[in-house]
């Protein structure tokens, strides 16, 4: 496989959030280097989190493992335990079923990056910690409902 161009790989903003949390995500991008790579296993992403943006609504997954690597800047963990600043070289790990939330910000006033890797699988639910709000990812759609299985309006 040839060194992946990241100069020339398309950049995603925005969010598969529902309309009333996806404006939460505003200043997140990211860059696919896992699909650029014809990757299926795993997926590869680099995020990038302007000041003040975060990465995601803090969240676990049933089914899919998540690790992550401060590659630029310093961002903000924000877990079931609390804040832990982390710095570039810095990486944490959130196994499939551990039902602690998480999600990265960026409390500074630099860009900051990380690099994340995850497992694809062929389904998945995923729970909101802060909100009613679960997703289940049928193959082609996320599916977005409170956690009783109700709309999400």
């Amino acid at each position: 496989m040839p060194k992946i161009d990241v100069t020339k790989l398309a950049v995603k903003t925005g969010s598969s959030y529902p309309a009333l949390y996806s404006k939460e995500m505003e200043g997140r991008s990211q860059i696919a280097l896992g699909d650029a790579g014809g990757l299926s296993q795993f997926g590869v992403n680099i995020v990038t989190l302007s000041p003040g943006a975060k990465s995601s609504l803090r969240h676990w997954h049933e089914e899919q493992d998540e690790f992550a690597m401060i590659t630029e800047g310093r961002l903000t963990l924000i877990d079931d335990t609390g804040k832990t600043v982390m710095e570039v070289g810095d990486s944490a790990a959130f196994p499939a079923g551990d039902a602690n939330g998480h999600h990265f910000v960026n409390e500074t006033s630099e860009i900051a990056r990380f690099l994340v890797v995850g497992t694809r699988t062929e389904t998945e639910t995923g729970y909101y910690s802060d909100i009613d709000m679960m997703v289940r990812f049928d193959g082609e759609t996320f599916n977005f409902t409170r956690n009783d299985g109700s709309p999400v309006e």
